[in-house]
C-alpha cells in the first residue's frame, strides 16, 4: 500500500501557531471571558439556563446542587462538575456576588476561604434578580445554538435585561489576556443606561455622574477617584481599596482598632494570619491582642493596642504591610462580535443598548407575530358567529371533519386554520355574552397590533421601552451603595462636594464629634430645662460647642499643647440624639491627649490673616502669641502650638490682630484685664509668660478679648450667670492676681466659663447629662461685678453646667 500519498508536509512552526490561535480563541470565547451583551461567561450562562428548564424558580422549592450541576453537565457544558459546581456557589456568595443570581441553602463557603459542602448536601434555586436575565428568553429574543453533541440547543446570549457585566462583574484569566471587571450599584448602572439612551453622544465624564465607582459585596472604602476615571475611560486602571476600621476608647487610657468591613477577594482568615506574623516579626508594634470576634451580625476583627500606643500609626502600618488595604486593578475585557476588547465605560453601556435593542425588536416580532394569528382565529370565529346556523347545517350534513373543513373553507373563504377554529369552538361560544368576550378581544388586540407595529417604526419609542423596563427592575431591585468614596490626599477640593450652611459642631469629654445643622435647637426662655442634644455614655459630656459654618477650617489644639486642623464639613454629620464619632479616627490624637479648645476660620480666611497672632492661655495662668504664619503647613500628624511644663495644660486660644485687651477668668471668680501687647509674640514651641498670679487650688478657665462684646457673662456650675458691664473690669499690669468677678457660693458653685457678648448675641449651655439650652442673651440680667447672678438653666442633684458657647448675632437663624 502506498502511504506517500496520505502523508501531507507541513512546517511544524506554522502547525503550532495555528493550532494554539484555534486553542486560545476556544478558551478565550467558549470559557474564560463573558459577553458583553448578558455578562455571563458559558458556565454561569448555561447553569442559569439550566435551571430555568429545570423550572428551579424563586417561587419553587429549593432542589439538590448534584442535580443542578448534572443537568448542566450532561446537557451543556461537560467540563468537569467541580467547574460548574464552583460556578455556582460563586453565583450564590453574598461575599463574592453583588446582585445574587443563585438563592443558596446550606453551606456555600465563607469570606475565610472555607470551602462549600459537597454539591450532594447543599440545596439551590434560581433568584428574583436571575429571572431578569432570562426574561423574554421564550420569545425568540435571543440565538440559540447546537450543544456539545448537537442533540440539544442552548442559548448563544441571554437576553439581560439589566446590564449584567457591570452589576456583577466578571474574574477571567484566558490564554494571552485577562479580565477584571469590578461589581457595581445596580440603580447607579441602570440611570447610567438611562442617561445614554437620553444623551447618546454623551460621553464618559458625564457617566461618571451616575456611576460614582466600584460598589463592592464587601463594602469596604475606595481611596481616590483617578484610579476610576481612567478605569472608565480608557478600559483600564487601578483602585485603592481600604479596610473600614474605626478607633475605639478602652478603659485605663488604651484604644483598640475595629475593623468591620474589608477589601474586596481578601481571605479574612489568612488576613488575620498576616497580621499577627507582622506582630511577630516586629514590622508591626504596639499590638497586644488580635481576635476576630465576627458573627452572624457581621464582621468584627479587634486589633487590642498596648497602652501610651498611636493608634493611628499602627492603623496606618497595617495599611502598608496587610492587605487592609489592597489594589484592585481594572481590565475591562469582554467578547464582543466573537472578538476580545477592552472597553470603556460608554461602549460597555453601547454594546449592552445594541443587544437590548435587538432583544425588545425581536420580542415584539415575536409578539405581533402572534397577536396577528390570534386575530385571525378570532376573525374566523367571528364569520362563523354572524353565520352560526348556516355554519351548524354544514357541519351536521358532513361524514367527517375533514369534509366539514373543506366547506366551511369555499362556503366563506376561510383559511385551514379558522375552518379548524370553528370546527374546535364549544357549544358554549354561542351564548351572548361569549359573542361580547370575542368581539372585546378582538378590538384589544388590534389596539395591541397597533402599538407593536409603532414600536417597530420608531425607534424612540423601543428605547423608551427599553428605559420603562429597566426602571422598573431599579425599583425592584436596587439597593443602597456599600462601598465608599473618599479622595486621594491632593485629588481635588473635597468643599466642592459640600454646600456652605451653619453648623454646629459638638465634642464631648471622651473625645466624641459630631456635626449638626445649627438650627436644630431653637432658642428657649431662660431658666428652661434644654433638650437632649447628644446620648453619651454615663460618664460622658459635652465639654465643646463650636458653632461655625460647613467651610471653616477648625484647629484643634489639645491640653498637651499640640494643634490639629480639621474642615468642618470632615466632621462625620450626625443626629441630634446620636453619640457621633471618636475623634481619634479624624485626628492622630496620642494616648492621653484630648482637646482642650477649638478655634476656628470662615471660609475666607482659611489660615487667617499674616499679620494676625494666636494668643494661647493656659490653666496655671501662662499666656503665649504666635504669629498664625506658623499654623500654616499642619499635617495629620499635628503640630507643636505650646511647650507646655509639668502639670499645666492649654484651656484657651484666640485669633488676635496683636493689639487687643485680654480678660482671663478663673474658676474661683478672679479675673485680669491687660494688653497684649505685654505680651511679646514667640515662637510656635516656646513657653511663654505670666499672665495672671494664681492662688492655691485655683485655675484659668476661660480667655476673651475685649470688643468681642459689651457683657462679661459668667456661668456657674450649677446654673447661674450674670452679665456685668465690661468696664467694670479696669486695666492691669500683666501678671497680677487681678479683681473678683463674681460671688460664688454653695448654691452657685464654682465658675465654669465665661464670655464676652452683646444684646443681640444667643448663649448655648450643656450640662454634664448631655442636654443643652439655647437661650437670648438679652433675657440674661446685667449685674454688678460682685454678684452672684440667676438661674440660667435648671440642674438636677449631680448635674452641672459643664460647657458654654456663644452663638454671634450674625449666626443666628431665626426659629
Amino acid at each position: 500500500m502506498d502511504t506517500n500519498n496520505r502523508i501531507i508536509p507541513i512546517e511544524i512552526s506554522e502547525e503550532m501557531r495555528k493550532s494554539y490561535i484555534d486553542y486560545s480563541m476556544s478558551v478565550i470565547v467558549g470559557r474564560a471571558l463573558p459577553d458583553v451583551r448578558d455578562g455571563l461567561k458559558p458556565v454561569h450562562r448555561r447553569i442559569l439556563y439550566s435551571m430555568m428548564e429545570q423550572g428551579i424558580t424563586p417561587d419553587k422549592p429549593y432542589r439538590k446542587s448534584a442535580r443542578i450541576v448534572g443537568d448542566v453537565l450532561g446537557k451543556y457544558h461537560p467540563h468537569g462538575d467541580s467547574s460548574v459546581y464552583m460556578a455556582m456557589v460563586k453565583m450564590a456568595q453574598d461575599f463574592s456576588t453583588r446582585g445574587l443570581l443563585v438563592d443558596g441553602q446550606g453551606n456555600f463557603g465563607s469570606v475565610d476561604g472555607d470551602s462549600p459542602a459537597a454539591m450532594r448536601y447543599t440545596e439551590a434555586r434560581m433568584s428574583k434578580l436571575a429571572l431578569e436575565l432570562l426574561r423574554d428568553i421564550e420569545k425568540e429574543t435571543v440565538d440559540f445554538g447546537p450543544n456539545f453533541d448537537e442533540s440539544l440547543e442552548e442559548p448563544i446570549v441571554l437576553p439581560a435585561r439589566y446590564p449584567n457585566l457591570l452589576v456583577n462583574g466578571s474574574n477571567g484569566i484566558a490564554v494571552g489576556m485577562a479580565t477584571s471587571i469590578p461589581p457595581h450599584n445596580l440603580g447607579e448602572v441602570i440611570d447610567a443606561t438611562v442617561h445614554y439612551i437620553d444623551n447618546q453622544d454623551c460621553d464618559v465624564d458625564e457617566l461618571l455622574d451616575y456611576v460614582k465607582g466600584p460598589d463592592f459585596p464587601t463594602a469596604a472604602t475606595i481611596v481616590g477617584y483617578d484610579g476610576i476615571k481612567q478605569a472608565y475611560k480608557t478600559g483600564r486602571g487601578k483602585v485603592k481599596v481600604r479596610a473600614k476600621a474605626e478607633i475605639e476608647e478602652l478603659p485605663k487610657g488604651k484604644q483598640q482598632i475595629v475593623v468591620t468591613e474589608i477589601p474586596y477577594q481578601v481571605n479574612k482568615a489568612r488576613l488575620v494570619e498576616k497580621i499577627a506574623d507582622l506582630v511577630k516579626e516586629k514590622k508591626v508594634e504596639g499590638i497586644s491582642d488580635l481576635r476576630d470576634e465576627t458573627n452572624r451580625e457581621g464582621m468584627r476583627i479587634v486589633i487590642e493596642l498596648k497602652r501610651d500606643t498611636n493608634a493611628n500609626i499602627v492603623l496606618n502600618n497595617l495599611y502598608k504591610h496587610s492587605q487592609l488595604e489592597d489594589t484592585f486593578s481594572i481590565i475591562m475585557l469582554a467578547i464582543v462580535d466573537g472578538t476580545p476588547k477592552i472597553l470603556n465605560l460608554k461602549q460597555v453601556l453601547g454594546y449592552y443598548l445594541d443587544h437590548q435593542k435587538d432583544v425588545i425588536t425581536r420580542r415584539t416580532q415575536f409578539e405581533l407575530r402572534k397577536a396577528h394569528a390570534r386575530a385571525h382565529i378570532l376573525e374566523g370565529l367571528k364569520i362563523a358567529l354572524d353565520n352560526i346556523d348556516r355554519v351548524i347545517s354544514i357541519i351536521r350534513s358532513s361524514k367527517t371533519g375533514q369534509i366539514a373543513k373543506d366547506r366551511l373553507i369555499e362556503e366563506f373563504a376561510l383559511s385551514e386554520i379558522q375552518a379548524q377554529a370553528i370546527l374546535d369552538m364549544r357549544l358554549q361560544r354561542l351564548t351572548g355574552l361569549e359573542r361580547e368576550k370575542i368581539d372585546k378581544e378582538y378590538k384589544d388586540l388590534m389596539a395591541r397590533i397597533e402599538y407593536l407595529e409603532s414600536i417597530l417604526a420608531d425607534e424612540l419609542k423601543l428605547l423608551g421601552v427599553i428605559k420603562e423596563e429597566m426602571l422598573a427592575i431599579k425599583a425592584k431591585h436596587e439597593d443602597p451603595r456599600r462601598t465608599q468614596i473618599i479622595p486621594a490626599e491632593g485629588e481635588f477640593d473635597v468643599k466642592d462636594l459640600f454646600e456652605e450652611e451653619d453648623v454646629a459642631i459638638t465634642l464631648t469629654h471622651l473625645g466624641y464629634i459630631k456635626r449638626l445643622p445649627a438650627d436644630t435647637y431653637k432658642s428657649q426662655k431662660r431658666g428652661g430645662r434644654g433638650i437632649a442634644a447628644l446620648t453619651t455614655r454615663e460618664e460622658d459630656f459635652v465639654r465643646e460647642l463650636i458653632s461655625t459654618t460647613t467651610y471653616s477650617t477648625i484647629l484643634f489644639f489639645t491640653n498637651r499643647g499640640r494643634v490639629y486642623k480639621l474642615n468642618a464639613y470632615e466632621v462625620p454629620e450626625g443626629k441630634r440624639t446620636s453619640k457621633g464619632t471618636a475623634i481619634v479616627n479624624l485626628l492622630q490624637l496620642n494616648p492621653g491627649e484630648k482637646v482642650a479648645r477649638t478655634i476656628t476660620f470662615n471660609s475666607d480666611n482659611d489660615t487667617g490673616n499674616e499679620s494676625d497672632y494666636l494668643l494661647m492661655a493656659t490653666k496655671n495662668g501662662i499666656v503665649k502669641k504666635t504669629q498664625i504664619s506658623e499654623f500654616k503647613n499642619i499635617n495629620k500628624s499635628g503640630l507643636i502650638a505650646i511647650n507646655l511644663k509639668d502639670g499645666d495644660e492649654l484651656i484657651g486660644v484666640n485669633m488676635t490682630d496683636g493689639n487687643q485687651e485680654v480678660v482671663l477668668v478663673t474658676e474661683n471668680a478672679m479675673s485680669i484685664r491687660f494688653n497684649e501687647a505685654d505680651v511679646r509674640p514667640m515662637g510656635r514651641t516656646a513657653t511663654g509668660v505670666k499672665g495672671i498670679t494664681l492662688s492655691k487650688d485655683d485655675r484659668v478657665v476661660s480667655m476673651n478679648l475685649i470688643g468681642e462684646g459689651d457683657n462679661l457673662l459668667v456661668v456657674s456650675q450649677n446654673g447661674f450667670g450674670k452679665r456685668s458691664d465690661v468696664e467694670e473690669y479696669r486695666p492691669q499690669i500683666r501678671g497680677g492676681k487681678g479683681i473678683k468677678t463674681y460671688n460664688i457660693t454653695s448654691k452657685t458653685g464654682k465658675i465654669v466659663g465665661s464670655s464676652l457678648v452683646n444684646e443681640d448675641d444667643e448663649m448655648m449651655m450643656i450640662n454634664s447629662n448631655g442636654v443643652l439650652i439655647r437661650i437670648r442673651v438679652n433675657e440674661i440680667s446685667i449685674f454688678g461685678r460682685i454678684t452672684s447672678g440667676v438661674k440660667l438653666m435648671r440642674t438636677d442633684e449631680e448635674v452641672e453646667v459643664v460647657s458654654i458657647a456663644k452663638i454671634k448675632a450674625e449666626d443666628i437663624e431665626e426659629n
